[in-house]
Order: structure tokens, then sequence, then C-alpha cells
């Protein structure tokens, strides 16, 4: 039975990435796949690396019910190609980012998280905006669209990868 593998990917790896790594893991609990698809995430640059989320993130996603003080930034490696199916960029420039450093034969497929909820997209923009630089709103509302997207992408991995 394949385990299917996702790597969400922000900028530096302590406000959009792990907020949507927290969302999906209570998104795989809840329709019981614990065990069939896994996550992680990753910032492309490496300056937060071994530090937890951002205050504000966790604040905004513990008020929804999910856990991330036990998560830690890493950076991106060319070597998550070969360890995750899906590799999930939360803007365009990640998605530039990563379709660069794609190994010529890397079997991970890049996506754009909200390109799995166009009705989303279609009324709040393609990419979910980095929070880092703005205030306590600002957090609520990337949580706001990773909560909302997450659907589409659990449809997603159960049709393509499950």
């Amino acid at each position: 039975m394949h385990t299917a593998r996702v790597l969400f990917v922000c900028t530096g790896n302590i406000c959009r990435s792990p907020t949507a790594e927290a969302v999906l893991r209570r998104s795989i609990v809840d329709a019981g796949l614990v065990g069939r698809i896994e996550c992680d995430s990753a910032g492309m640059g490496g300056w937060h690396a071994g530090r937890g989320p951002d205050p504000r993130a966790v604040r905004a996603a513990s008020q929804r019910g999910y856990e991330m003080v036990e998560l830690r930034a890493r950076k991106f490696s060319r070597s998550d190609f070969a360890d995750f199916d899906l590799l999930i960029g939360m803007d365009g420039g990640h998605i530039d980012e990563l379709e660069k450093l794609r190994p010529r034969n890397a079997m991970g497929r890049v996506a754009l998280f909200l390109s799995f909820s166009p009705d989303i997209m279609s009324s709040h923009g393609a990419d979910v905006p980095d929070p880092y630089s703005g205030n306590d709103s600002d957090f609520e509302y990337a949580l706001d669209l990773i909560e909302r997207g997450t659907p589409g992408l659990m449809a997603a991995l159960k049709r393509d990868f499950l």
C-alpha cells in the first residue's frame, strides 16, 4: 500500500507551510487516513532552521484547535523531490523556485496550494499571502485560505495517490 507524502513549502517555514502542515495533519486524522498520507513542511531559505513557527501563527492555529508547537523549521533540499510525491508551494514565487531546483528525473509533482481549490483562486488570487510582516489578522487570513483550500487538496490526494 502506497503512502502519499506531501511537502508544503514557503519562504522561511515559520508561517504558511507549518500552518498548512498542521491543518492537513488534522484532516488526515479526521478522514481516517493516518499512515496513508504523511506531510511535512520546509522553507526555501534556511535562516529560521530549527526554530518553531511564528508565535502569531501558533496563536491563530491553536485558537482553532491545531497543534504547531512541536514543528521546527527546516530548509528545503533538492533531495525532497525524491522523498515526496507532492511538493506544494504556498505562492507562485515558491513554485518558480521549486521548478528551478527540480532535478530532471524528479518524480515529485509540484503544485500551487490554491490550485486545488479553483473557487478560492478566482475570488482571492492564486497565492496564500505571506503574513510575516503583517499583524494577527494577516495570520488569520492565511489560515482561513489554508482551511478553505485543504478539502480540495485532500480530494486530489485521494484521487491521485491513494
